[in-house]
């Protein structure tokens, strides 16, 4: 399968999530996958302790970014994990404050859990700090439910710096980028075979979907 296409106008990065092995980490990279996103919250199926991340950022070459994942995680915590493992980038799921997501010496993303009601503008001023807004559904729980939303309820202005997140797969996410036209896509269960667990094929299949969007907008 040719990946390697020629370059068009606008790359939309693509972030896989929720990675807990050393082989979906490996695939990932041969992908040419921009950002990789563990998950930091103990209460997810996905979660990978101190000592798996630390093994697993540790096959991650120069330029592909990092990100922690942590959930209304203490200070203390946050500042434990960057002590043992050098990740790139930060990313907020639950209900932290610009404050809490700050200072951290760290690039940082807010998770948005879209809903009818949310004014994304608004919420965006609240995080002036953030890289970028990481735009989920509104679902029980923090992240990974394969659930979308309505695409519609996101403001053109957001649109531009936003990471799109929500039930992304292969067979949806050229659309999404045709009506979105977001910075980022980020999957998790749209690539998995089971909770944490990738599935190969579907791992090359999003990133060739992307890939073809691109060259059609």
């Amino acid at each position: 399968m040719n990946l390697h296409l020629a370059q068009p106008l606008h790359r939309t990065r693509i972030k896989f999530c929720g990675l807990t092995r050393p082989e979906d980490v490996a695939l990932a990279v041969e992908l040419g996958v921009d950002a990789l996103g563990f998950v930091l919250y103990p209460q997810s199926p996905r979660f990978v302790p101190t000592d798996l991340l630390a093994r697993l950022v540790a096959l991650v070459p120069p330029f592909v970014t990092t990100v922690g994942l942590f959930v209304d995680a203490p200070r203390e915590t946050i500042a434990r994990v960057l002590e043992e493992v050098p990740l790139g980038a930060l990313q907020f799921h639950g209900t932290e404050s610009a404050k809490a997501c700050s200072g951290h010496g760290l690039p940082w993303l807010r998770a948005a859990r879209v809903h009818p009601g949310l004014d994304l503008l608004q919420f965006a001023s609240q995080y002036p700090g953030a890289q970028a807004l990481l735009l989920d559904a509104f679902v029980e729980g923090y992240g990974g439910a394969g659930k979308s939303f309505d695409w519609s309820l996101i403001p053109e202005e957001i649109a531009r710096r936003a990471v799109l997140s929500g039930g992304l797969n292969a067979q949806n996410v050229a659309e999404a980028i045709e009506r979105v036209r977001p910075y980022a896509v980020d999957v998790a269960s749209g690539i998995e075979a089971s909770k944490g667990i990738k599935d190969p094929e579907r791992m090359r299949q999003f990133v060739l979907a992307v890939r073809h969007a691109d060259h059609l907008s």
